[in-house]
């Protein structure tokens, strides 16, 4: 009798972790399906570093400086962004940096522009070409959100040589629209997006000796534009 009964349970339970399955992978499937539908992706260029002086670097002074400059060439296997292929955009140079330690230990070093760098749209990834020497320091990427919270994405080891397109997702946001990283205030559809305010490298201690020089070009981002190309024309602007 007690070998029928735990029969009926594990039946019992198989089929009941079946049906759950099978709403949880439709209702899933309904959703990735509306997400589809409202979203607009498209890849940005956001910095090229063409500009001289937009940038600069830091280190504490107790452990080293930095020299942040441009300089002519880039990776060569580079394709510009489709909607730039026929406008002759510069893209002549890269955004250099050299740092010189005093002494070896644990520091950092931040490239930060003049003024925070926003992006159209609802960011979904940011990518940038770095040419990293083959050390195994580290590069972050530095954000702000829809309320000036900043944030650090950790980008990847710069442990390569030559160049390569690294990337890194941002994080989605929070279904109650406040915590974590927020890019979109659902009360008003002409605010969102967020802004790049700096990269870091935080340089491992066994090799943060000498001269370290690294390479940026091509800040770009994947972002949906859905919202930014469908607001409502007669809507009033809160600007009094």
């Amino acid at each position: 009798m007690k070998r029928y009964i735990f029969v009926l349970v594990i039946f019992g339970l198989v089929g009941f972790l079946a049906a759950q399955q099978t709403e949880i992978g439709s209702t899933d499937a309904e959703r990735i399906g509306v997400d589809a539908a409202q979203q607009k992706l498209k890849e940005i260029s956001i910095e090229k570093f063409e500009h001289e002086g937009y940038w600069r670097s830091s280190i504490s002074s107790d452990t080293g400086y930095t020299t942040t400059r441009l300089f002519a060439g880039g990776p060569a296997g580079k394709e510009p962004v489709e909607d730039e292929q026929d406008l002759n955009i510069p893209d002549q140079y890269v955004l250099g940096t050299r740092v010189d330690f005093l002494r070896r230990g644990h520091t950092s070093v931040t490239l930060y522009p003049n003024r925070p760098i926003p992006i159209e749209g609802i960011t979904k990834t940011v990518s940038m070409w770095v040419a990293g020497r083959n050390f195994n320091h580290v590069l972050s990427l530095l954000i702000q959100d829809y309320f000036d919270r900043t944030y650090e994405l950790y980008v990847g080891k710069l442990n390569f040589q030559g160049w390569k397109q690294m990337t890194v997702s941002i994080p989605p946001q929070a279904d109650d629209g406040v915590h974590g990283i927020v890019q979109r205030n659902y009360h008003y559809n002409n605010l969102m997006g967020i802004k790049i305010v700096g990269l870091r490298i935080d340089c491992d201690p066994m090799e943060a000796m000498g001269s370290y020089y690294v390479y940026f070009d091509d800040l770009r981002a994947v972002t949906d534009l859905f919202a930014e190309d469908n607001r409502d024309p007669d809507d009033m602007l809160d600007s009094w």
